[in-house]
């Protein structure tokens, strides 16, 4: 054997110990790259009920929303219903109902300076007897 033979030799012994030293990280890698396969296949499976539940879910909210929605447009309808007919009560009687009862305050108070007025000359109110009975 030539001394180039023997360094071959040497070189292939080398090489052999490398590739050894380096397949046992490539083994754990690639359990390691088969777990995690399994984890991702294991977790979108159950991902799946969940998204389904959450679909549902979404779905049941946007119903009750339109459901919301119509009940405020009927509530903004009724505001402006009332709110039209507290203006049509203001016009048609607001003005007649306080002159009444400008009128009302008026006579009030004439009748009571009247009485006042009778009082401090010592008559008695006109249309009365002593008794109270009317004339």
């Amino acid at each position: 054997m030539s001394a180039g033979q023997i360094a071959a030799l040497i070189a292939a012994g080398a090489f052999v110990v490398l590739v050894a030293l380096l397949a046992v990280p490539l083994i754990k890698l690639g359990r390691t790259l088969d777990e995690a396969t399994q984890a991702i296949r294991k977790a979108s499976a159950e991902a799946d009920p969940l998204f389904t539940g959450a679909n549902t879910t979404v779905t049941h909210v946007n119903t009750q929303l339109e459901r919301l929605d119509g009940i405020t447009a009927n509530a903004q309808i009724v505001s402006g219903n009332v709110s039209a007919l507290t203006s049509l009560f203001t016009a048609t009687l607001g003005g007649p109902l306080v002159r009444v009862a400008a009128l009302s305050y008026g006579v009030s108070k004439a009748m009571r300076r009247r009485k006042r007025k009778d009082k401090a000359s010592g008559r008695r109110p006109s249309g009365r007897r002593r008794d109270g009975d009317m004339r």
